[in-house]
């Protein structure tokens, strides 16, 4: 074998590279992980059912998300400090993007500024991911700058009012290295001084989560963001009926089936599925994907994130209504092993398998 040839093969490389407290960070999930556990082994408990004796000798990959085409139905997630893991961070991310013409999520927490992604990949299709601070002027400054820049979209996060408790970041003390920094937070002149990830006694990133994000956000903060860009809004973080239900009712142009990586509030459902889910009465077999896209009627858009390791998730989860999945932990695997070629390389991997897995099933 003269390199790798699945996700897994990056992740293991990957871990080979990156200091400990790197690898923790990007690997792990909230309290025991359990969840992070179910996002993969979620996709496992479907079988497929192929047709055969059908003309798959033409396959059309392509999708579209908000409007803009892609040439198959995986995109990046949002994943923040990309630098950690390679030098070439984010900008590398993002050429990959451009250069196989898919979707690039930034994270507000990047380690490359906006304006650098741009100028890196300046036909790119790129989204920002967003959190709505307590300083609302913060927020404002960084939807402007992005719009400014040809962004096509934020992707709000809206389940993180308090960081999950992640052992690992606690147990390493987890910072950000200190010849690094919150490059969209420097142009800024917020009245709280943002972009620090220092830690001391637990984890640098759960106190600036503290500090810094809103704990009290509120559907209206929605109608407020929406007052302020006319570019559209995903939600980031739905994984119920009745919360998708508010999200149509609020007029959002879609959401993002997410539960963080299972990096917030360990035990909720896996993305696609998980056997039984506890809510206020009883317990009833759930199916993340399919409940929000059952309820959101085609009202909006959904795609969903989380566990997604070879081509056969991709259909599974298309197959249940997704327009297009989000990878995270992978694209960081290939950064980490050999930067933009790395990345590349994982999602060319995805791409064929995702290709092959639909012309078996016809």
């Amino acid at each position: 074998m003269s390199g790798p040839i699945c996700v897994k093969d990056y992740e293991e490389l990957a871990k080979e590279k990156l200091p400990k407290a790197v690898w923790d960070y990007y690997s792990s999930g909230a309290n025991n992980e359990q969840t992070l556990l179910d996002n993969q082994q979620a996709f496992t408990r479907y079988r497929l059912r192929p047709h055969v004796l059908i003309d798959v000798s033409q396959v059309d990959l392509s999708s579209s998300v908000l409007g803009s085409t892609i040439d198959f139905p995986i995109c990046i997630a949002s994943t923040a400090m990309n630098k950690m893991a390679h030098p070439s961070g984010e900008t590398a991310v993002v050429k990959a993007a451009e250069a196989l013409n898919i979707g690039f999520m930034q994270s507000t927490w990047s380690t490359t500024s906006i304006e650098d992604v741009t100028a890196a990949a300046p036909n790119a299709l790129k989204w920002m991911q967003l959190y709505i601070y307590k300083d609302r002027e913060v927020t404002k400054q960084l939807v402007q700058r992005a719009e400014r820049l040809g962004y096509k979209g934020f992707f709000v996060t809206v389940d993180t009012p308090v960081l999950g408790t992640r052992y690992r970041d606690v147990r390493n003390n987890f910072s950000l290295p200190s010849h690094l920094s919150l490059e969209n937070f420097k142009s800024l002149d917020p009245t709280t001084k943002m972009g620090e990830v220092s830690g001391v006694d637990g984890s640098g990133l759960a106190q600036m989560v503290a500090a810094l994000v809103d704990p009290s956000l509120q559907w209206s903060d929605i109608e407020w963001l929406k007052s302020i860009t006319n570019l559209p809004i995903v939600l980031k973080g739905i994984i119920t009926g009745e919360m998708a239900k508010q999200a149509v009712k609020a007029n959002v142009a879609g959401i993002l089936v997410s539960n963080h990586g299972a990096r917030q509030l360990d035990g909720v459902p896996a993305t696609l599925n998980v056997d039984f889910c506890l809510t206020i009465s009883f317990s009833h077999q759930i199916d993340a994907l399919r409940e929000v896209v059952q309820a959101v009627d085609g009202k909006c858009e959904v795609y969903l994130d989380g566990g997604i390791r070879n081509g056969t998730d991709v259909i599974k989860a298309i197959a249940f209504g997704a327009k297009a999945v989000f990878l995270g932990r992978p694209i960081l695997w290939g950064l980490a092993y050999n930067g933009e070629k790395g990345v590349r390389g994982v999602l060319e991997i995805l791409q064929d398998e995702f290709k092959t897995a639909l012309q078996l099933m016809g």
